[in-house]
């Protein structure tokens, strides 16, 4: 009995020291350096000069200005494109856009067939290396291909374990809205008389066949037409983006058809912090794609009129109270010194954008354009803000071009994976600069397109502090005098809506970083060298460009309604899944 007792104490020791030991396992992977986790928080159309670290001092984001002074800030950080698919594109690939087909010649057209399935993310590279992976919020780059429901582009397709949000964008009809709930119970009601009245002419005409009931055959065809003819009322009513383009989705399922916009952030919000809580012990990357501060600036009530910019102003607000509520869901899960995050915009601010005479849209601070402008600075400069305690510099500013592209690579050097070594990435490992192993940028040439054209490019000559921008093709702003594209709300990427430049126009950013007065053959003394270097430049970027099918076109974004997403009995695609959800709000 003692040996057996011995034995068994023995026993329980090792079963201990085992279990000490997976446990020590288990916490050395959670707390490794090696495999940090990630939160990727993008928003939508902020202009770069909306934020308190980047210069404003009228509007509140005291949460975003904390990232800043806590982690890096990158003042030449530049988009892909001033456009949300496709800079969305390249920020998910490392790719210029066109590299992929998700580009249009105008930016008029801006729904995708869908991001290629043969291209790769960030998110497909963690995953591999096992992270979990999610995007909560807008997507915006395909949904489906064949029909309603094929989800061929879902986020699921493309690295992402788990998804909540918008698969399209945020459009004007989607908020206010104040008929919806109006709409929603006639609607409902509509759909109930429609199954009545029909299963009333089908009983009547089944009847008369039969000889059971004693009806005119001019009642029952009257009430056939008049069935046909509601659906028709019910159907056209629906021509609206309402109910096509403003719907969330959970996974595949969609939540709401339409949805309640300004409820909007604060689900996605507890959808954030909840998939945190559920994947704390193990390596992750959440991509936070938030809907703010696109137009119409659906804003909770709590937030109206709390800005000094009416309501874009309160917007941006509400966009950085959410970003304070992930925040203190990072660190109150005792992930903060683990976490890799960063902040930035798809592109720069709309300036066409209006509420009457009130700017609806971002300020770009001092960059000349914004939104849909090919190469101007105010449609590409964007914030670029990431923390990582102890690993990054608090407080740092780097001045050296920067690109979204780049997230890609990082990424994959900080999950330990590899970039794939079938094409051509764009982006650069942002790591070696920001922790200062290098001081300069690996980005010597940057290239600036609309749509398939290429409007501009940059120099950052190794040995040199200046920045030097050419320009090709501008925009014709109107009406004449304007600094925006006001009468056609977006700017043309070609034809008449475009100013074509021979010789090119030139800018020293570092000089001149609004682009107010263009550099000559007699005001510059390197203009012949750099206008040359450049155009080698451009040359050389054009040769790797392979030719490949267009994702977005007139042809491919017609009004194909057979591939509408539908929560219901089609045309009746009606459903509120949320409930009552409560509101985040302060």
């Amino acid at each position: 009995p003692q040996s057996i007792s011995g034995r068994g104490r023995v026993s329980r020791l090792v079963s201990l020291s085992w279990m000490w030991f997976l446990l020590s396992v288990c916490q050395a992977q959670r707390a490794t350096d090696d495999k940090p986790n990630i939160v990727l928080i993008m928003a939508d159309d902020l202009g770069i000069g909306d934020l308190g670290c980047y210069g404003n001092d009228t509007i509140r984001t005291p949460n975003i200005d904390r990232l800043a002074a806590e982690g890096v800030k990158l003042s030449q950080h530049i988009s892909a494109a001033s456009l949300c698919t496709p800079s969305r594109t390249a920020f998910l690939t490392g790719r210029y856009p066109i590299r992929s087909g998700v580009c249009v010649p105008t930016p008029r057209l801006l729904v995708p067939a869908g991001l290629p399935l043969n291209e790769t993310t960030f998110a497909a590279v963690a995953k591999k290396q096992g992270y979990s992976t999610a995007l909560i919020g807008k997507w915006h780059q395909g949904l489906n291909s064949r029909y309603r429901s094929d989800h061929n582009h879902h986020p699921y397709n493309y690295g992402f374990d788990y998804f909540y949000g918008m698969p399209f964008s945020l459009f004007t009809p989607c908020w206010p809205d104040p008929s919806r709930d109006t709409e929603l119970a006639i609607s409902c009601r509509l759909w109930i008389c429609v199954q009545l009245l029909a299963v009333t002419a089908l009983t009547l005409t089944f009847g008369k066949l039969s000889c059971w009931f004693r009806v005119p055959w001019f009642v029952i065809l009257l009430m056939i037409l008049f069935t046909f003819l509601l659906c028709c009322v019910w159907y056209y009513s629906y021509t609206s983006g309402l109910y096509w383009d403003c719907i969330l989705m959970r996974e595949e399922e969609i939540t709401e058809q339409p949805m309640k916009a300004e409820r909007a952030g604060s689900i996605m919000m507890k959808e954030a912090v909840s998939f945190l809580e559920r994947h704390r012990e193990e390596p992750f990357l959440l991509f936070y794609s938030f809907l703010h501060v696109h137009v119409p600036c659906p804003t909770m009530e709590n937030f109206i009129g709390t800005s000094k910019h009416g309501l874009y102003g309160d917007n941006v607000q509400e966009m950085d109270f959410f970003v304070g509520k992930l925040l203190d869901a990072i660190d109150n899960l005792g992930l903060r010194n683990h976490t890799v995050i960063y902040f930035t915009s798809d592109h720069g601010g709309q300036l066409e954008s209006r509420l009457g005479h009130v700017q609806l849209g971002g300020w770009n601070g001092i960059y000349k354009g914004g939104k849909g402008m090919g190469g101007w600075e105010g449609g590409i400069h964007v914030p670029g803000l990431l923390r990582w305690p102890g690993k990054l510099p608090a407080g740092k500013v780097i001045e050296e071009p920067t690109s979204l592209m780049d997230i890609f690579p990082t990424v994959a050097a900080l999950t330990g994976g590899t970039v794939p070594q079938d094409r051509v990435i764009d982006g650069q490992n942002l790591m070696p600069l920001l922790q200062g192993a290098v001081q300069h940028s690996e980005h010597e040439f940057l290239f600036h397109y609309c749509g398939v054209y290429l409007h501009a490019a940059r120099w950052n000559p190794k040995d040199s502090q200046a920045v030097w921008k050419v320009h090709y093709v501008t925009p014709v702003f109107q009406p004449p005098g304007a600094q925006a594209c006001y009468e056609t709300k977006l700017c043309e990427c070609s034809g008449e809506g475009v100013r074509y430049h021979d010789p090119p126009l030139l800018f020293d950013l570092s000089r001149d970083p609004s682009e107010s007065t263009p550099l000559t053959g007699d005001t510059e003394p390197l203009y012949e060298l750099v206008i040359k270097t450049v155009a080698d430049a451009v040359q050389a970027h054009r040769k790797t460009i392979i030719p490949v099918q267009l994702q977005l076109g007139k042809e491919l974004n017609e009004d194909r309604v057979w591939l509408k997403p539908c929560c219901g009995v089609f045309p009746f695609c009606l459903c509120d899944k949320e409930g009552n959800t409560s509101n985040l709000g302060p």
